[in-house]
């Protein structure tokens, strides 16, 4: 049963440049890239900018180094086929180019970009894809380089670590493939192709490829995979349990995170339109947005009785302000969408829980 929408919008924000990718901080800040070289650096409280880097070229991602002290940390950015590292407690108020303590060239020439950073929960690993299909990681620690054996065959547009797995990574492609790798080896340990799975009744027919636009990990090891034809796969196969009763004891810690086996996943219509963007809030909690600004919190249940799992919409609402998702983030008690506005400049919606549109 779907539930009154407990999120109201806060604010909306706007910047000159479409924003191209979101990241939470260590302090509850939220950082935003833009298509034009920037990251801006919010304060969630006042919503502010309090820190900004200009000048880069065009930023596809944004990760951020946890840390325990109160400041803002390390920051990594990509911006075309550069990996650059920032300290962000630095005096400056605005940082440039230059001030990057660490510049990576990931991309092997200006047709490769950047897609998507991630790191691993050390902070010792930063995965990186690019437009060719390459799926890499650098080793922080000897500035190491290594690049996976199999690509995609088309643009890799996202790249995940996998929570308590010391090696392992999942990539996804506009090939429609998963890839789960072991990124010592540079092996492929299991792959699953969405070009092969059945469209459910509902949808009839689709008129894009299932392209994997966007991915989301949970802590928990469930990984969630968003395509271009409104579709979200979910596979539950890596899950970890917590709380161990008697029929979940039987998942013993596997050799192999096996996330992408096939009678543990399934795929479910979320949107009409792509769905650009996904973010776990929860071991099995997830957001999803489509392009045009559907946003929705599902639940994933199961497996039932018959051993089939299910995935169930709790509530959803429209960006107001937002005209085309690029991202989505969960962040304190806040939702923050970014994108383009209708004008096709930039722009970020702050939903915050619990405040009645009588209340403001």
């Amino acid at each position: 049963m779907m539930e009154e929408t407990p999120y109201t919008c806060r604010q909306t924000l706007k910047t000159p440049a479409p924003i191209s990718c979101l990241a939470k901080g260590s302090s509850g800040h939220f950082f935003a890239g833009s298509d034009d070289g920037s990251v801006r650096v919010y304060n969630p409280d006042t919503l502010k900018v309090v820190k900004a880097i200009r000048g880069l070229g065009e930023v596809s991602s944004a990760v951020c180094m946890s840390h325990n002290a109160g400041g803002l940390g390390d920051m990594w950015v990509a911006s075309n086929r550069h990996a650059l590292r920032f300290n962000m407690d630095t005096e400056k108020m605005i940082l440039a180019k230059a001030d990057a303590t660490l510049t990576l060239e990931l991309g092997p020439d200006d047709d490769d970009m950047l897609n998507e950073l991630s790191l691993n929960q050390k902070n010792s690993q930063l995965a990186f894809c690019l437009d060719s299909g390459t799926v890499g990681v650098v080793d922080l620690s000897t500035k190491q380089v290594s690049h996976m054996k199999t690509s995609h065959d088309n643009i890799c547009g996202t790249v995940k670590f996998i929570p308590d797995r010391p090696s392992e990574l999942v990539s996804g492609g506009y090939d429609s493939k998963l890839l789960h790798h072991d990124f010592h080896q540079r092996t492929v340990l299991s792959r699953f192709d969405l070009g092969t799975s059945p469209l459910s009744e509902s949808s009839g027919v689709s008129m894009s490829p299932p392209f994997i636009l966007s991915s989301a990990m949970s802590p928990s090891g469930v990984l969630a995979a968003g395509t271009a034809d409104g579709r979200v796969w979910i596979g539950t196969g890596g899950e970890k349990m917590s709380g161990v009763s008697s029929d979940t004891s039987i998942k013993k810690k596997r050799r192999k995170w096996e996330g992408l086996k096939q009678d543990e996943a399934f795929t479910a219509d979320v949107g009409h339109g792509p769905i650009t963007a996904l973010t776990f809030i929860g071991p099995r909690t997830l957001f999803t947005s489509t392009l045009m600004g559907k946003v929705a919190l599902h639940e994933i249940g199961g497996p039932n009785a018959d051993g089939k799992l299910h995935i169930s919409p709790k509530w959803t609402r429209a960006t107001t302000d937002v005209n085309k998702v690029n991202a989505i983030i969960a962040t304190g008690g806040l939702i923050i969408i970014g994108g383009l506005s209708e004008r096709g400049g930039g722009i970020i919606e702050v939903w915050e829980r619990g405040l009645r549109s009588s209340d403001v």
